[in-house]
């Protein structure tokens, strides 16, 4: 099997539903599982769930973890630009040979379960893919970021030795709820006996996840009772901060744009802080690797004339973060926006506010399998009901030509929503931009 007939096959099986109404989502991914090995218990895990940040909190503890010197995996969702992404050992994805073999060797497993239950879907056939190929590689941990919700996510079924919720916000509503608790409910269904459930969640959603744990018999840590962050003078385009919790202070330097990146540094550093001493990364250990972290697709900045950002805000929380450091790091200058955003998803509170923000709007559109855009009139409706002035371009290289003309030198383009959109950019960026720059 080659790469490209791994993609295919994996491709065909993406429209497999999320939905609750499916019975026996988690029983056909134990099974899956079970045919294979049960390779995800063959290694310790850290388990990361949470509607915004998970990402970025997975990476700096898959980072601490490896300057502390162990083999680590980290599988993450979704991918930016392949799906080799989703498996990564010391922060290099699978090779493109070695992804088609596992797959291959996979195919007997998948038969066995489609007879037994259904067909395992897209996501959980590259889930099982990660946990294999971890096992493979000798992993000495891996840090494992949750799918969608909790309870009924395919990464439920590992035995981690800390679990992370990030925060709660609105986002998967057709699959997780309407409201900030009935989805605290769902994440919170990551808590197990006796495992540590470290949060940065605050109010309703808070309360209902510690409830949750006592339910559970997981002790339950709280990011803002145990941790202060502290801030320091920084550089222009990074961010210094110190986090102190109960047992050491962590003074810290980001390479990485937006002040809700420290939010995620002190819930990573207190989740760290309950690992045992085998596994617990050192202060130093801490501070070095995260000041060479690399997050690809979130508030990511390229110095230009215009400058551009790549952030993938998919949904209200994250885009309300993105706002929140836009302007908290660059004051008063202009922006052109390129926003393609998924079908599926709430687009008017997406882009609220993005629509608050001094600049220009170009709305697009994503060709990718399996996933629907939304009509980029639709979304410049949405911009003209606000009183903003926008275009739509469904070409998504010719929409960030048409931003990047409009933009002013001292402007910094923009290009957000989907991840689908946010990956094929940027790929086009570096490709285009950044590699003739360097030749």
């Amino acid at each position: 099997m080659t790469y490209s007939e791994a993609s295919n096959y994996l491709l065909g099986t993406i429209n497999e539903t999320a939905s609750r109404r499916t019975p026996g989502r988690l029983e056909r991914m134990q099974a899956f599982l079970r045919h294979l090995g049960d390779p995800h218990l063959l290694y310790p895990t850290l388990h990361v769930g949470g509607t915004s940040g998970k990402g970025s909190t997975a990476t700096m503890l898959a980072a601490a973890l490896g300057a502390s010197g162990k083999r680590v995996g980290l599988h993450t969702k979704p991918h930016l630009s392949s799906m080799t992404e989703r498996a990564r050992v010391d922060g290099t994805a699978i090779s493109e040979d070695d992804f088609a073999a596992l797959l291959e060797e996979m195919l007997p497993a998948i038969e066995q379960t489609a007879k037994e239950h259904a067909r395992p879907s897209y996501y959980e056939t590259l889930l099982a893919l990660a946990f294999l190929y971890f096992a493979r590689r000798d992993v000495d941990a891996a840090v494992i970021e949750v799918g969608i919700g909790g309870e009924l996510d395919g990464t439920n079924l590992i035995a981690p030795e800390v679990s992370i919720i990030t925060n709660v916000g609105l986002d998967h509503t057709d699959v997780l709820g309407e409201t900030i608790e009935l989805i605290a409910r769902d994440k919170a269904g990551i808590a197990k006996r006796g495992v540590p459930l470290v949060s940065d969640a605050v109010g309703s959603a808070r309360a209902l996840i510690e409830a949750a744990c006592g339910r559970a018999g997981a002790p339950f840590v709280s990011v803002a009772q145990v941790a202060s962050i502290e801030q320091l003078p920084s550089e222009t385009y990074g961010q210094s901060f110190a986090v102190s919790t109960r047992e050491a202070t962590y003074e810290l330097s980001l390479p990485i744009l937006g002040r809700f990146q420290q939010r995620n540094a002190a819930t990573a550093i207190v989740a760290l802080e309950q690992l045992t001493p085998a596994l617990r990364p050192s202060v130093a250990d801490v501070v070095s690797s995260f000041a060479q972290l690399v997050v690809p697709g979130r508030m990511e900045f390229f110095p230009g004339f215009p400058s551009i950002v790549f952030d993938v805000a998919h949904n209200p929380d994250k885009a309300a973060s993105l706002a929140t450091a836009l302007a908290e790091t660059f004051g008063d200058r202009r922006f052109a926006f390129v926003i393609g955003i998924s079908e599926s998803k709430d687009s008017p509170n997406i882009l609220r506010p993005l629509l608050e923000l001094p600049g220009t709007f170009v709305f697009t559109a994503f060709d990718t399998p399996g996933r629907a855009s939304e009509r980029p009139q639709r979304l410049v409706n949405i911009a003209q009901l606000s009183g903003r002035s926008a275009r739509a371009i469904v070409d998504p290289i010719e929409a960030l030509a048409v931003a990047r003309r409009q933009a002013e030198s001292s402007h910094v383009v923009v290009v957000t929503g989907s991840t689908f959109l946010t990956g094929l950019l940027r790929d086009w960026w570096l490709e285009n931009v950044v590699e003739r720059s360097r030749s």
